[in-house]
């Protein structure tokens, strides 16, 4: 449902009422424009038609057996590749509703140790070099060197930005010489 630029938080929110009805799930393209209130839209919400579990309801509910989109993708993809996320130390830099935060809570999940950064942290480096696997979700272009990692690690980079008319992931493509599984991007997650 493609809504008019001038849309309120409260049409957005009568939306979601109305699409519970019509469809099996909604997903609400993030970022909304400024205006709109984002937490009065994700309360909105209900879990059963959350596809990206992003809502206030969805994301409390750490029974659920619903996975989000990236951290399903993560899941395949370490599954598919034979990675053991047992005992392993997990970096996740970015705190964001779409990966970091649901990335985080399903790792600890998985029986790994796991760190949370952004592109802020002072100490990233360090967190990184000492990382098994880096899954990455700042939005920040390149943020990653090959320096700041160590061999043989295994990078899922879902992070997406613009740099130069292109999108771009966290991690800078020469990172792969390093990993020893690398998702690039576009084309990974």
């Amino acid at each position: 449902i493609d809504m008019p630029e001038t849309t309120t938080t409260d049409e957005l929110v009568d939306m979601i009422a109305t699409a519970v009805d019509q469809a099996d799930g909604i997903i609400v393209q993030l970022p909304l424009p400024e205006k709109i209130d984002v937490e009065k839209v994700l309360e909105a919400l209900p879990a059963s038609h959350d596809v990206d579990r992003i809502g206030h309801e969805a994301s409390a509910d750490v029974s659920s057996e619903l996975t989000p989109p990236v951290v399903a993708a993560f899941e395949h993809i370490l599954q598919e590749n034979g990675v053991s996320l047992s005992k392993k130390k997990v970096v996740v830099v970015g705190h964001g509703r779409l990966v970091g935060k649901p990335a985080a809570v399903w790792f600890e999940r998985k029986g790994a140790d796991v760190v949370v950064c952004d592109k802020s942290t002072s100490d990233l480096c360090a967190a990184l070099s000492e990382a098994d696997i880096v899954a990455l979700g700042a939005g920040a272009p390149h943020l990653m060197k090959p320096d700041m990692i160590k061999r043989g690690v295994v990078i899922l980079d879902a992070g997406t930005s613009e740099a130069g008319g292109k999108v771009v992931g966290d991690a800078d493509p020469a990172c792969e010489a390093e990993a020893s599984l690398f998702t690039p991007v576009p084309g990974g997650i």
